[in-house]
């Protein structure tokens, strides 16, 4: 998916509403991939063509139309899942500690402590770990 016509969608204040309205209804799946991905754009360590991959894939989370609407439940989700995925893996270096730790504790916040233990977490961040170790096999 090319996540680059999306990124014109992007703003902070489109990412927060929708993760505030639609946290429920997306899972912790999604909000922590989403988490993940808006606070590696914070941070310095992000390099800019990582952070057009991620300005792309949450363009595309809060745009209101999309190639399965969000209303549906259970699978209006499944399309902004694999868009988040896909920049997830291919800015995996991009995601230290300290994205993690402030990902965690919105998360937290929407969702309470049993989320930020789930399964859900655990995967994405077992995700994290595969795509690192793919990035450095392709870097070699």
């Amino acid at each position: 998916m090319d996540n680059s016509k999306y990124e014109k969608y992007f703003s902070n204040d489109g990412f927060w509403a929708k993760l505030k309205k639609g946290a429920k209804d997306a899972g912790i799946k999604v909000i922590y991939t989403g988490l993940l991905l808006f606070y590696a754009l914070e941070s310095k360590k992000t390099p800019l063509k990582a952070k057009v991959q991620i300005y792309g894939a949450l363009g595309y989370l809060i745009l209101p139309l999309d190639l399965v609407p969000d209303v549906l439940p259970v699978v209006g989700y499944v399309d902004d899942l694999g868009a988040l995925a896909l920049a997830l893996g291919a800015v995996a270096k991009s995601i230290d500690d300290d994205v993690k730790r402030k990902a965690k504790d919105k998360l937290h916040e929407f969702f309470g402590e049993e989320a930020v233990k789930s399964q859900d977490v655990i995967d994405i961040e077992a995700q994290l770990v595969d795509s690192e170790g793919e990035a450095g096999r392709r870097d070699t």
